[in-house]
């Protein structure tokens, strides 16, 4: 069996048990300018406790100075080494397939033009500048027409391209916006062509992870099934879903099995504390699992669940009846009855 059927348990503290935590940043440590409920206070009992902090992610806007200073200013101190982007990750992608101080058409913000730098190549504007590939990352609110047009001409030349990350979608402070992914699907269908991609959860963001962190055994931290999730499985490093961010529980319990988190939390508080055990409620599998006060099982089409106390033991519970249920699949069954009974 090479699928993920539970969430697993620990009997240390996540902090105690893992030597590094790759967060990523937007939708767990902060959402917008903002930082997300109880974050703060968990990364700094974490820092104290031993655990080094990392903070990777795919947004390829901000450099990692920005990024360190953003953090700094909501209470979770950090330098500019501690953060790793998806603009590293597709610079150095880059740089191992281009000469020297090649000519790359920049489309991104100050982040994706820094680590290009960083690697000894030229960021330029124009498709007319004779670039020898295009990087094309999160540009922001401020990403307009004229810069998805030289990509595509660019792109339609036959110039190589390369995406910092395909996110759709990317939480803000208002709801959640368009991401580079989107922006990238303008080009691709305007031009036909497929990029090469750097960012989570792709190999190439894996390794200069842990290339700049030295990381022995890394814990992933993060709000997405599609990047965060999928990334460490990708890496074979264990994870820690937090929903906080753009994932939902019904969601997760959907999950198919490269987007199955090792361990499931609310928030970054997670971290703190062992994860409890789920466990079958009989020697038959399938006839149930438990976890802390709750049974979880499935009635015909539907998830139930019954009991009392913690609703995230109830949400575990009903991950190893759906997972189990699904195998290798995506879980089909009704969650909305037993999630609305866990408040969830």
């Amino acid at each position: 069996m090479s699928y993920r059927t539970r969430p697993e348990a620990s009997e240390r503290p996540l902090y105690k048990a893992y030597d590094t935590a790759l967060l990523d940043l937007d939708g767990v440590v902060y959402a917008g300018g903002h930082a997300i409920a109880h974050a703060v206070a968990s990364l700094g009992d974490v820092r104290d406790g031993g655990m080094h902090l990392a903070y990777v992610t795919n947004n390829a806007l901000r450099t990692p100075q920005a990024v360190a200073e953003h953090l700094t200013e909501l209470g979770v101190p950090a330098e500019a080494s501690d953060v790793i982007t998806s603009a590293q990750a597709v610079a150095r992608l880059i740089a191992d397939q281009v000469p020297p101080r090649a000519r790359v058409l920049a489309i991104g913000g100050e982040g994706l033009r820094l680590a290009l730098r960083e690697r000894g190549l030229e960021p330029v504007d124009s498709a007319d500048d004779d670039p020898a590939a295009v990087a094309q990352g999160y540009g922001g609110p401020s990403l307009t027409w004229d810069r998805l047009a030289e990509a595509s001409y660019a792109v339609a030349r036959g110039v190589p391209w390369f995406a910092s990350n395909t996110d759709l979608t990317i939480p803000s402070s208002r709801g959640i916006a368009p991401g580079n992914g989107a922006a990238v699907e303008v080009v691709r269908l305007t031009t036909g062509a497929e990029p090469q991609v750097a960012g989570k959860p792709q190999p190439p963001m894996h390794r200069e992870t842990i290339l700049r962190t030295g990381a022995r055994r890394p814990l992933v931290v993060g709000d997405r099934l599609d990047t965060d999730i999928e990334g460490a499985h990708a890496g074979g490093v264990d994870s820690l879903l937090v929903l906080t961010g753009v994932t939902t529980p019904a969601r997760l319990l959907a999950a198919e099995p490269r987007h199955r988190p090792t361990y499931v939390a609310p928030d970054l508080r997670g971290l703190l504390v062992p994860q409890p055990r789920v466990e079958e409620t009989a020697q038959a599998a399938g006839d149930g699992f438990r976890c802390g006060g709750w049974t979880a099982s499935e009635d015909g089409a539907s998830l139930v669940v019954e009991g009392a106390g913690d609703p995230y033991d109830g949400l575990r519970a009903l991950c190893a009846v759906a997972w189990t249920a699904a195998r290798d699949g995506s879980c089909g069954l009704d969650a909305d009855k037993a999630l609305g009974q866990l408040g969830l």
